[in-house]
């Protein structure tokens, strides 16, 4: 064998070998992940829900607590399947929270909060969140001043407030998004997704569809700003920022002034039992004057003095210090829901809190084929109830007839 050709044999045979090492560590990493992979909390609720649910009654006092059912609605895929936690009496306050098997620190990890929710009742003002707890959480005393970590889902009150909450809590102050993502507002179940990572990022997907996605420093004011403006800084005191002037050349025409804003009007004549003994001088009655140009101003020009608008300048902020850890929290021990509702009817499900993106996109999978089955026995709910709403207004219209017939007949009789 030649030295070129036992040169091409070595040459092939370090080629596979490095093709099976790099094979052999994407599968032990995948591995890896499947292994350290993690659900922390998944909830679908079975017949046994209440086992595992905590109930508050934080305005009992005031007799506005709700009771929660446990329903797939009026429609559904799956009458079993489908059955989730529901609000059912109006404008009440839903209060009601679950353990974590364990607690759990999401720092170094991914966190992906996951869950259905169905405003069958065609919500007109309520919330439909949920709220992730430390352990410091007293679940029978559970109220809306209680400490939570993250705060995440729909909210809606008539169209001026139609927005999903994604509130993070730091150092006892809760953080709203700065930026607007718009909630599904239909009768349908919709699944809401919030990732939050390691590398400070964060995404929110709703049915499947990323609707929002970036920073946590950028999106939120939990950290003071970079920068602030110079606090010695300030506007000169020959700073021009007027960009127009009037014009000095500019002359008010002669007689400007001397037409009245209003004057007699021509039309009206004097009434004929007027009577200026008892009435006194009859005057005709004022109207705008089509004339009149009101207070003059002379026109404006370019000022050429003019500098721009003063921009105050900037500097680094003393109070500002990089936290590469906002999206860490060292204690996750609760699920809760802690909402008011105007009409009821709102259904919770589906609940899932895990590292776990392939199982989260499994139960994705899962209601999608609960979207096609739920959206088949909508229309075969309507049509139901049209058909029950033609067949009662029916049978109001024959009584009608029929008590106007005995009263024909009764007059007759009477005749």
């Amino acid at each position: 064998v030649s030295t070129q050709s036992t040169g091409c044999l070595l040459l092939i045979v370090e080629r596979q070998m490095r093709a099976s090492t790099i094979i052999f560590a994407l599968l032990f990493s995948y591995v890896a992940l499947l292994v350290t992979a993690e659900d922390y909390f998944a909830e679908k609720f079975d017949k046994n829900w209440e086992s595992r649910w905590v109930k508050a009654y934080p305005k009992k006092a005031e007799n506005a607590d709700g009771e929660w059912g446990w329903s797939a609605g009026k429609f559904y895929n799956d009458a079993e399947k489908d059955k989730g936690l529901q609000t059912t009496q109006d404008a009440k306050f839903y209060t009601i929270s679950a353990e974590f098997p364990k607690e759990f620190s999401n720092r170094g990890k991914d966190l992906i909060i996951q869950y259905t929710v169905k405003f069958e009742q065609n919500i007109d003002c309520g919330g439909g969140y949920l709220k992730i707890y430390p352990a410091s959480l007293d679940q029978e005393n559970m109220n809306s001043e209680s400490e939570y970590n993250i705060m995440f889902g729909p909210d809606i009150c008539g169209s001026s407030t139609r927005r999903v909450h994604v509130i993070f809590s730091h150092n006892g102050k809760n953080h709203l998004i700065k930026k607007e993502i718009r909630p599904e507002t239909d009768e349908f179940t919709h699944i809401y997704r919030l990732v939050v990572k390691p590398d400070n990022t964060y995404e929110v997907y709703i049915d499947g569809d990323k609707k929002e996605s970036g920073s946590l420093e950028e999106d939120w004011d939990i950290l003071p700003p970079k920068q602030i403006k110079d606090p010695n800084a300030h506007k000169p005191s020959d700073w021009v920022d007027e960009k127009e002037i009037a014009d000095p050349e500019d002359k008010k025409p002669e007689g400007w002034d001397d037409i009245p804003a209003e004057i007699p009007d021509p039309e009206a004549s004097k009434p004929d039992d007027w009577d200026e003994d008892l009435d006194g001088e009859w005057e005709a009655p004022q109207i705008p004057n089509p004339e009149y140009k009101g207070a003059w101003k002379a026109k404006q020009i370019p000022n050429p003095a003019y500098k721009g608008e003063w921009v105050h300048p900037l500097v680094d902020n003393p109070d500002y210090h990089p936290n590469a850890n906002l999206y860490a929290y060292d204690s996750f021990k609760y699920v809760g829901i802690d909402i008011w509702q105007v009409k009821s009817g709102t259904i919770f499900d589906n609940i899932l809190i895990t590292d776990s993106e392939e199982k989260a996109d499994k139960w994705l999978a899962e209601w999608e084929v609960q979207k096609e089955g739920e959206k088949k026995a909508h229309d075969k709910h309507k049509e139901e109830e049209r058909k029950k709403a033609e067949a009662e207004k029916a049978s109001e219209a024959s009584e009608e007839t029929e008590e106007a017939e005995e009263d024909t007949e009764n007059d007759k009789d009477e005749l």
